[in-house]
């Protein structure tokens, strides 16, 4: 059975009502029915049970879990088909380019108009997420932005507004996913376990956006025309909306919900923007959102360009161009994703053995270390192609150690009913001041250059190198506000914590049965 308000969450009633079962103290899962702790009054002889029903005891909890693990599998998957969808137009970024006769803030405008409306959507987003059934938002956020995807790989040459305007609407659906599917698993899996698993949902951030500059430009390879590049991930998301609806669980939105209502939407926000951990960690991730979304825009061109300074390669005046580059820079930001993602989680388990503020210490120093190689890229561009891949290789490494760690601070110091706002709230605000205009404003002050400049191979390479440099300076400040979130970190957990009564509610018999995460 499953109720309109999904997850338990509805205003009026009990949530009771809405779970088969509840009455009599059961909960209903995908694997069956598991039954609260029994007295020695409920409790059956050993002559009165059946073999058969005493060997399957043991597997209800634990076909349970195998659900979630592979609810937060099909999850990560979709996580990766939306950063893939994301970076494909960066894979052939110079193919659109010479199609569609644009400059460089022409192309970088693809970019910024994605992420303002997926920034203008999202706090919607966290707003139903935190109220309706997030799987079917989820799953329609997916329908939508594939089938917008797959129509504007069909537009002429003539109409470079209306590309500019599909990036739009795409963002609005990309923005549904992005808000909501970190609260799912941060509801089915609790501390660890939690870490891992989002470790995982996060791990799809660099390897979609990897694979994305590898699809572009293979597809483009193999087509010979950029569209078909436009037409892989639409078919993908909609294979991976149809197995969301089938097979992620209904989950129970944290467990203080039996504490007290739902506060309002103005409350939340007053408690979010009062929360000075999340405050600071929102503003880092900023600094991490403008600093990837202006390196994964332009690097693969600036590369190019290098490259074209020092005769390796032609000047490419139509199409079609080399992807090569796009190509070798999404194999590592796929590889330097895993190695993030692995290292921060591992230096961060090490480090809580040694101070509670392990988590954004970790990341503010990954931040300082990411900043050091991000300026030796443009140092080793104009001599070595090869030296200026190793350190984009170590840059992004660190940079993207940060990313699950960030995620898990946010599950510590938000209650579950706030999550998806957190979310929303730090996803618009990240997006707002990072990578809705970086890719923009790079391109901008490259075009500005140039036009004080003589034009030549040289000078296109130079000012984009200029305008590029800015990056190092924004990730500085962001180590500086993870700096700043580690004075309030265990401060603000703690408030967190005294709302939430059960520290496992996945371990049967450790919770009341209203605490239970359950899957209708």
């Amino acid at each position: 059975m499953m109720c309109l308000e999904s997850d338990g969450a509805g205003t009026g009633g009990s949530s009771q009502d809405c779970i088969p079962g509840a009455g009599d103290g059961g909960v209903e899962t995908l694997s069956g029915r598991m039954n609260p702790i029994t007295t020695v009054l409920d409790m059956k002889s050993p002559e009165m049970e059946s073999p058969s029903s005493k060997a399957s005891l043991p597997e209800k909890p634990l076909n349970m879990r195998r659900a979630r693990v592979a609810a937060a599998g099909i999850l990560s998957v979709g996580n990766v088909l939306n950063y893939l969808d994301r970076y494909t137009v960066a894979g052939v970024l110079l193919d659109i380019q010479q199609h569609f006769g644009v400059k460089d803030s022409g192309a970088g405008l693809l970019q910024t108009v994605f992420i303002c409306s997926f920034m203008v959507a999202a706090p919607i987003f966290g707003y139903l997420g935190d109220r309706f059934n997030r799987k079917v938002i989820l799953s329609c956020g997916i329908f939508f932005w594939s089938a917008i995807t797959f129509s504007s790989s069909f537009i002429s040459k003539q109409y470079f507004w209306l590309l500019v305007l599909s990036r739009g609407l795409v963002g609005i659906g990309e923005a549904s996913y992005s808000t909501i599917a970190p609260t799912i698993i941060g509801d089915l899996f609790t501390k660890n376990t939690r870490t891992l698993m989002l470790s995982v949902f996060y791990f799809a951030i660099p390897l979609g956006s990897g694979l994305g500059y590898i699809t572009g430009s293979s597809v483009k390879q193999v087509a010979g025309d950029w569209r078909w590049a436009l037409r892989v991930s639409p078919v993908l998301g909609m294979i991976t909306g149809t197995l969301i609806l089938i097979f992620v669980p209904v989950a129970k939105r944290g467990h203080a919900e039996q504490l007290k209502a739902r506060s309002s939407w103005f409350r939340d926000m007053k408690a979010l923007i009062r929360n000075r951990s999340y405050v600071f960690s929102s503003l880092a991730t900023s600094t991490v959102s403008f600093a990837t979304g202006a390196l994964g825009m332009w690097i693969p061109l600036y590369l190019n360009r290098a490259q074209v300074v020092q005769k390796a390669v032609e000047p490419c005046n139509s199409g079609p161009c080399s992807t090569k580059d796009s190509l070798i820079f999404g194999v590592i930001t796929c590889i330097t994703g895993f190695l993030g993602v692995i290292t921060g989680a591992g230096a961060t388990k090490w480090c809580r053995l040694k101070t509670q503020r392990a988590d954004p210490l970790v990341c503010a120093v990954g931040m300082l270390g990411s900043a050091i190689f991000i300026c030796l890229v443009f140092v080793a561009a104009k001599s070595s192609i090869e030296a200026a891949y190793i350190c984009i290789f170590a840059g992004e490494t660190l940079l993207f150690s940060n990313w699950a760690i960030t995620a898990d601070m946010l599950m510590y110091v938000v209650i579950p009913t706030r999550r998806a706002t957190a979310v929303a709230l730090q996803s618009f605000t990240s997006h707002l001041l990072g990578d809705a205009g970086s890719p923009y404003l790079i391109g901008f002050i490259s075009d500005l250059i140039q036009e004080n400049t003589n034009k030549s191979p040289l000078w296109e390479f130079l000012s984009l190198g200029y305008a590029l440099m800015l990056c190092p300076f924004v990730v500085v400040l962001g180590g500086m506000f993870f700096l700043a979130t580690a004075l309030y970190f265990l401060e603000d957990r703690a408030k967190a914590e005294q709302q939430e009564p059960c520290s496992d509610p996945f371990t049967v018999g450790s919770c009341s049965d209203s605490e239970e995460a359950s899957i209708l």
